[in-house]
């Protein structure tokens, strides 16, 4: 048996969710032997590593000091975090800009025109995140801002510092705006610091994380929206290539960056900044019954006006007709649904508006360019 370290934090979702990768991968192929020691982020390793006589480690290399511990280490190592401080080992993380990308089309359906970034420049993927934003923001002309804090693993830190200046930056943003946080700890720092200026969310401040630590988010005032970073489909792949390495095979160390599943919207963000109050109402009544089979007549109906002058409204407003609207939703949730529980077809059918699994599954292939099967298992 072989034995492996997991020099991984377990304070945090997006951490969790590689540890159940690694379990994951364990369960389907070879059981290892695992030292895990009680890890916070960005700490050092433990001094028992340097004499451990192990077979090899999975880590998140985040700091130079995590680096210099590991880099003369004479067995395999993954690494699963973007920063890169040894670029000679082969990695596993999340793909940064499309997490962005993600976020802004999801700011962006809003209706927003303002949107703004709040990170930790300490951290190579928050740099990332914010970079791949700034540029989906000026591809539309749209207001952007930046606020880069401090990171907690940064000397001279400062939470109340720090807070004074969120708080200041939130006062000068024009309202209303979309704020992509970071990660969830940072959304929920946002929405702390809203509620105590009593600006409204999400009519004036949107916010959104990424992690989809769901205690956390759920724990917000209100429920934060979140990034479902594949974490797991990311620790999982992180296993395989180091059994490859102790196996003795070349493995490349040019990465691998998993997509991210989805964003489980919460209240956070369920604002519309749509002036037409007809398509402002034919959004929320879509957005709250579309998972019920609702159909476009339905819409017009509950909006007192014609269907053909609800299309006109919604292209003109949205670039898009009600029914894509509607399908839209219904696709959002069956990717939540496929990814976040265990549910069958058959009832994932019943939950989104489907009259069966054959239906849904052609309607999701269409929308998707995969089955719904396919789409679960490469979240595996």
């Amino acid at each position: 048996m072989k034995s492996v370290a997991l020099l991984i934090e377990s304070s945090n979702a997006y951490a969790r969710g590689l540890i159940d990768g690694i379990i994951a991968w364990q369960r389907e192929h070879e059981l290892w032997s695992m030292y895990v020691p009680e890890q916070e982020r960005g700490a050092a390793p433990p001094e028992w590593l340097n004499t451990w006589q192990g077979h090899g480690v999975i880590a998140r290399i985040e700091t130079k000091q995590i680096a210099e511990h590991l880099e003369n280490l004479p067995i395999p190592v993954v690494d699963v975090s973007a920063a890169r401080h040894l670029t000679n080992l082969p990695w596993v993380e999340t793909d940064d800009s499309r997490i962005a990308s993600m976020v802004f089309d999801h700011l962006r359906d809003k209706q927003l025109t303002n949107f703004a970034y709040c990170g930790e420049p300490f951290f190579g993927w928050s740099q990332e995140r914010e970079r791949r934003f700034a540029e989906c923001v000026a591809s539309v002309r749209g207001n952007y801002f930046s606020l880069g804090q401090k990171s907690r693993l940064q000397s001279g830190y400062s939470w109340n510092d720090e807070r004074s200046a969120l708080e200041n930056w939130l006062r000068q943003l024009p309202k209303p705006v979309g704020i992509f946080a970071a990660y969830d700890i940072k959304g929920q720092q946002i929405l702390d610091a809203c509620r105590d200026l009593q600006f409204a969310v999400p009519e004036q401040v949107a916010v959104i994380g990424v992690d989809n630590d769901q205690q956390l988010c759920d724990l917000c005032t209100p429920p934060l929206s979140s990034v479902i970073p594949d974490s797991r489909g990311a620790g999982y792949r992180a296993a395989s290539l180091l059994q490859e390495m102790m196996d003795g095979k070349a493995v490349s160390n040019a990465g691998m960056l998993m997509p991210p599943v989805g964003i489980a919207e919460r209240h956070s963000t369920d604002v519309l900044a749509v002036d037409d109050p007809i398509v402002f109402e034919a959004l929320h009544y879509i957005r709250r019954q579309a998972c019920e089979g609702i159909q476009v007549n339905d819409v017009a109906d509950r909006v007192d006006v014609s269907r053909r002058s609800l299309e006109f409204r919604f292209a003109k407003i949205l670039g898009r007709s009600p029914h894509q609207e509607i399908e839209r939703v219904r696709m959002n949730r069956i990717k939540q649904l496929l990814t976040t529980t265990e549910l069958s077809l058959q009832r994932i059918a019943e939950k989104t508006g489907f009259p069966n699994p054959d239906y849904m599954a052609t309607a999701f292939k269409r929308a998707n360019g995969c089955s719904p099967g396919e789409f679960r298992r490469r979240q595996t």
